[in-house]
């Protein structure tokens, strides 16, 4: 089993690297790191669990670095999702299965 704690911290880096802060547009070596990701989780030969933040439930950030954020980290999360075989929402310690 591989743990992956977590997904918010590492898209942080990659929108570091990219220089996805101070763009205009997202980047594309930002997707491309999200794809390269997302297919590694498919083609895991043994059980992956993912940790992330939920960070669109909550009001539209101020900031446009905020908003990259929640945008991006939100795209992340169904990507991921979407190629998993099960998603747990935690919230105050109660899992809500999503998938």
């Amino acid at each position: 089993m591989l743990i992956v704690d977590d997904l918010a911290t590492w898209l942080t880096g990659v929108l570091d690297d990219a220089g996805a802060w101070e763009a205009s547009a997202v980047p594309p070596a930002v997707g491309a790191a999200v794809d390269e990701l997302v297919a590694a989780v498919a083609a895991a030969p043994d059980r992956v669990v993912l940790v992330s933040a939920e960070v669109g439930l909550g009001v539209v950030p101020e900031t446009r670095a905020g908003r990259l954020f929640r945008d991006e980290l939100g795209a992340l999360n169904a990507a991921l999702a979407a190629v998993c075989d099960e998603v747990v929402l935690l919230v105050a310690g109660l899992p809500l299965r999503l998938k």
